[in-house]
């Protein structure tokens, strides 16, 4: 065994079925997975955190491989926009619990799999009590916040996880285990120890994602923590893949243990860590929220104001506010925009959600403009509020 490598996670089963024979017969004839391969993997318990872009291959191929058990955490429903790229749901499942709809999928592939669902937000307070039941722990989410709750509870538990995150078109992958036996052991605060300013780096709501992106990193996420629980090849432990699909190139990081990361000890407020938006943002907005009635009783009275709309401007071509002018973000936060502003009018901002919004307004407060005001929720809230006839994204 090299210095990377790592033994085999989980002790195997006593025994395969002729059933699970039949059926797993393509990894029975490969050398280093072999019968003991497959009952190792039979034996295992892993949390897939999100069954979303990349829970919903990671899920189907861990079913597929035959992992014993598996556990999904998910409070969120299908949603129609969901469909492009998670493809564990399918249209009749619009409306429903994703991790109800991901279990029905999963029986269909393969009956043999135990499914433990967790329909409820994962938080500080439930993190060690449902991670403790598990091996390992694949975390495909979205959000800085979840990131580190699940980073450090599994520090505190000693148990790995594979990491994955995507963005447009590109993606990255490692494994993370502090506690590993070949004494290689680190986690994502070695690689990222603290959080990017809020608004700083967009989500995949606020930027895209190519929807087969999910794909090609879910299934490295599913290779490696087939690997992990097997006890073959070498694991991504100390090392990132990067992948660019539009250059089709992968790229490998190597990391080092941060002699300068905190040892954790403790569960935090992880929302207040990572700052869902800046306190200046939230400062601004408070007090200057406007909800989607009160924006459109401005509009009923016809009083003379400008609404400014600070996305991106294929995000305009989506969907937009009758009226609004397209001003995005970075130009005001930059000071470039200001002189377009009226001075003579209020001005009311909005984006998508009310995030970017808020530290716009932040800025324009801080410019002169104190009258300015925000939309909270956004153009998804007025279309859900006031116009069900705009489209969604």
């Amino acid at each position: 065994m090299s210095d990377t490598a790592l033994p085999p996670l989980v002790e195997p089963a006593a025994e395969l079925t002729k059933e699970e024979v039949a059926r797993y017969s393509r990894h029975l004839i490969i050398p280093d997975v072999g019968v003991v391969g497959q009952k190792r993997l039979k034996n295992a318990k892993v949390l897939v955190i999100g069954a979303g872009g990349l829970g919903s291959p990671a899920l189907l191929y861990l079913a597929a491989a035959g992992v014993g058990t598996l556990g999904i955490i998910d409070f969120d429903v299908v949603d129609e926009s969901n469909l492009q790229r998670q493809v564990i749901h399918g249209q009749s499942d619009v409306g429903k619990l994703k991790a109800a709809s991901a279990q029905e999928s999963i029986a269909e592939i393969n009956p043999l799999v135990k499914v433990h669902l967790h329909t409820e937000r994962l938080e500080s307070a439930n993190a060690l009590e449902i991670f403790e039941q598990y091996d390992l722990i694949l975390d495909g989410t979205d959000n800085f916040a979840t990131r580190y709750l699940v980073n450090d509870a599994a520090v505190l538990l000693g148990k790995p996880y594979v990491w994955g995150s995507i963005f447009r078109f590109e993606g990255q992958v490692s494994v993370f285990w502090e506690d590993a036996p070949n004494g290689k052991g680190l986690n994502y605060r070695d690689l990222y120890p603290e959080p990017p300013p809020p608004g700083m780096v967009p989500s995949c709501a606020e930027g895209g994602v190519l929807g087969v992106l999910c794909a090609s990193i879910g299934s490295i996420m599913v290779t490696e923590a087939i690997k992990l629980i097997t006890g073959i090849g070498e694991p991504l432990l100390g090392r990132l893949i990067s992948y660019d699909a539009l250059e089709m190139k992968y790229r490998e990081v190597k990391i080092r243990k941060d002699p300068e990361t905190p040892k954790i000890t403790e569960l935090i407020d992880y929302e207040a860590f990572c700052g869902v938006v800046s306190d200046e943002a939230a400062s601004a907005a408070s007090g200057s929220t406007l909800t989607p009635a009160e924006l459109k009783a401005k509009f009923d009275a016809g009083e003379d104001f400008a609404l400014i709309d600070v996305r991106e401007p294929h995000e305009y071509e989506i969907v937009n506010i009758k009226g609004a002018t397209l001003i995005p973000k970075d130009r005001i936060l930059s000071g470039e925009a200001l002189a377009e502003l009226p001075q003579d009018k209020p001005i009311v901002l909005h984006c998508k959600s009310g995030a970017r919004s808020a530290e716009a307004l932040a800025a324009l407060h801080a410019a002169g403009f104190k009258d300015a005001t925000h939309l909270g929720g956004g153009v998804l809230a007025w279309a859900r509020q006031i116009d069900p006839s705009l489209p969604t994204y």
